[in-house]
């Protein structure tokens, strides 16, 4: 259930995908909130301007919180994003240890306003070569 405080913070991350948008760039913008409520960072999605599929807001975010904040603090914040965080964001939330991720829109709501890529889904094909991989990370993860 969100607050008062989380929609305050919603508010921030929608106007930071109204700046994006203004730039050229697809309109999503994110906020990391510390522990203690204040905004540690923010940004906004670049993937045009800075030619970088991969420059989702959020994931500039999470990139930036693995690097500067010890694993303490990281457990303890919050992401407010204007849109859900596609799969690759998502995965990089949970490895840099992120707490909470709050976002005004879902990811089927954007696809009922911009409906989907055009592009095809990539086939993915496997497991395979199991145990020659299985060598090589085995034993990493201790």
């Amino acid at each position: 259930m969100t607050t008062s405080d989380d929609h305050a913070f919603l508010r921030r991350a929608i106007g930071l995908a109204a700046k994006a948008r203004a730039g050229g760039d697809p309109p999503f913008g994110s906020l990391l909130v510390g522990p203690d409520g204040t905004v540690l960072a923010e940004e906004h999605n670049t993937t045009l301007t800075d030619d970088d599929v991969t420059a989702h807001p959020e994931l500039k975010l999470a990139r930036w919180a693995a690097r500067e904040l010890d694993e303490e603090t990281a457990a303890g914040t919050t992401m407010y994003t204007s849109c859900e965080p596609c799969g690759m964001c998502e995965a990089v939330i949970q490895r840099a240890g992120l707490r909470r991720v709050v976002f005004a829109l879902s990811g089927e709501q954007l696809l009922d306003i911009r409906p989907g890529s055009g592009r095809p889904p990539v086939p993915q094909e496997g497991p395979a070569l199991l145990e020659e991989v299985r060598a090589v990370v085995e034993g990493y993860y201790r």
